[in-house]
């Protein structure tokens, strides 16, 4: 890999908005969520966080973007856990695959099981 090359990041966040002045978080993360259709980068929402991929600084900023969102939207406080994950041994896997590539590898694993 080349040090000039930005590498490619398939992370897990989850965005937690604090002083909403409700239990639900459902319209913040909404508009969330409409950041990440906008950035044009591969995301996927799951009942905890979301899934998300592309290269490093985009993702960075995605994040980074959906914060100044949901505080525009009057959440006092936002605290978010993140998980990144970057590989350089595996070039065959192409952008926006990585985590579907992850799921599909366990699930073949768990098929030889049933066979």
């Amino acid at each position: 890999m080349s040090t000039t090359s930005e590498l490619y990041a398939v992370a897990d966040f989850c965005l937690i908005p604090i002083g909403t002045g409700t239990s639900s978080v459902a319209e913040e993360i909404a508009e969330c969520q409409r950041v990440l259709e906008k950035s044009g980068l591969k995301y996927k929402l799951h009942g905890y966080g979301t899934n998300l991929e592309g290269p490093w600084s985009q993702v960075s900023q995605t994040i980074h973007d959906c914060h100044a969102a949901v505080h525009a939207k009057g959440a006092a406080r936002i605290a978010t856990d993140i998980r990144i994950g970057t590989r350089i041994d595996r070039p065959d896997i192409l952008p926006g695959e990585g985590n579907d590539h992850k799921v599909q590898r366990v699930q073949e694993i768990l098929a030889k099981d049933k066979a």
